[in-house]
């Protein structure tokens, strides 16, 4: 089975364009983007944060999903990389793009209960997953990437993936699958 998508974002080459002269080379893959897409497209009138834009190829492909009642915040701390995203994607009414730390944005956040959370960067993920969780409505989709070993991490980020794994259980409200699939993920829900 060929399991490469059948659609790709408008401007996700554009995208990937720009992150190569930039030097990023950790945007979201075609197959994870995918199912980004797929998760937007079930949430209509969803609420929907991105953590860790990048240079926005993970936005893109939640814009490719969404609905025109859907929106997206998505949170970068680098600006050089969020540049790209907004330049690319700005126009599109459905995102909002914030020049923040995550750890910050976790902190000020004050919106209606989300109904999808895509964590690309530690907060949400290696550490304040509960913090993270309170902001998902019931039902809630949580996803995270690279929890394979990929060749832009550093030598000490094996051991974050490992406990990240292993305290997953811990974490009552949240029923997930983690896969080896794509780049390493796991989707899950809050229950």
């Amino acid at each position: 089975m060929d399991d490469r998508p059948y659609f790709r974002p408008a401007a996700l080459d554009s995208i990937l364009t720009d992150a190569a002269e930039l030097g990023f080379a950790m945007s979201c893959e075609d197959r994870t983007g995918s199912l980004l897409a797929t998760l937007a497209a079930s949430k209509p009138d969803g609420r929907m944060v991105e953590l860790g834009t990048g240079v926005g190829a993970g936005a893109a492909w939640l814009l490719h999903g969404m609905r025109h009642d859907a929106h997206l915040i998505s949170v970068e701390m680098d600006t050089a990389r969020q540049t790209v995203a907004t330049k690319h994607l700005g126009h599109d009414a459905r995102v909002t793009f914030e020049t923040a730390d995550a750890d910050t944005w976790l902190d000020t956040y004050d919106g209606p209960p989300l109904t999808l959370a895509y964590v690309d960067c530690r907060p949400g993920k290696f550490h304040r997953l509960d913090d993270l969780l309170d902001l998902l409505e019931p039902g809630g989709l949580y996803v995270v990437d690279d929890l394979l070993p990929q060749p832009t991490w550093p030598s000490d980020h094996q051991p974050r993936v490992d406990r990240f794994l292993v305290q997953l259980p811990e974490h009552t409200n949240l029923l997930g699958t983690a896969t080896t699939w794509a780049s390493g993920l796991l989707v899950g829900a809050r229950i």
